[in-house]
């Protein structure tokens, strides 16, 4: 595991940001090895911005950290051949969502902060495929604390407040 260096460690919303799609753009062409140092790199990442910004995130802050956690999970489980052809679908589009730039809280205007909706648009995508993939499959691709399941439903749970009424709706209407 690399060890950290704050010159590695974005402190700024762009330099946070940059590193999140730097990483995310390229995840497809990585070994699971370099997904995994990337995957250290970023929590390492939300963890010194919320250690300086933390006040200002407030009850989100614990959200943030399962960003990583969760694009983790979707480039695990699109690679795993017991997910379906179909599922791998959805999970592709909850990649792309976190990649592409200009998404419906995009972090390019609001920071990490924006990084929510990705996490929420991620979440419904999991919980859509779980109609029909073992849970134990998504347990066994689980980098984060608790159980995925667990986590799924709180952040369903709190979707709502995490990017609010009118974007919830957008999203779901994205995941049908």
């Amino acid at each position: 595991m690399e060890t950290p260096h704050d010159d590695d460690i974005p402190l700024s919303d762009a330099e946070i940001i940059d590193a999140v799609e730097e990483g995310a753009a390229s995840s497809a062409l990585v070994t699971s090895d370099r997904a995994e140092r990337y995957y250290d790199k970023w929590r390492r990442a939300i963890r010194r911005y919320l250690d300086n910004k933390g006040s200002v995130v407030g009850t989100a802050a614990e959200y943030l950290l399962l960003v990583p956690d969760f694009f983790m999970l979707l480039w695990r489980l699109i690679n795993d051949p017991r997910v379906e052809a179909k599922n791998k679908v959805l999970l592709g589009s909850g990649i792309a969502y976190y990649i592409f730039p200009f998404d419906i809280i995009p972090e390019g205007f609001l920071g990490p902060i924006g990084l929510l909706d990705d996490l929420v648009f991620a979440v419904y995508m999991l919980n859509k495929i779980l109609a029909d993939t073992n849970p134990a499959i998504l347990r066994e691709h689980w980098s984060g604390e608790d159980d995925v399941l667990v986590v799924i439903q709180r952040v369903l749970a709190a979707a709502d407040h995490l990017v609010g009424t009118e974007l919830l709706g957008r999203l779901k209407k994205l995941t049908k």
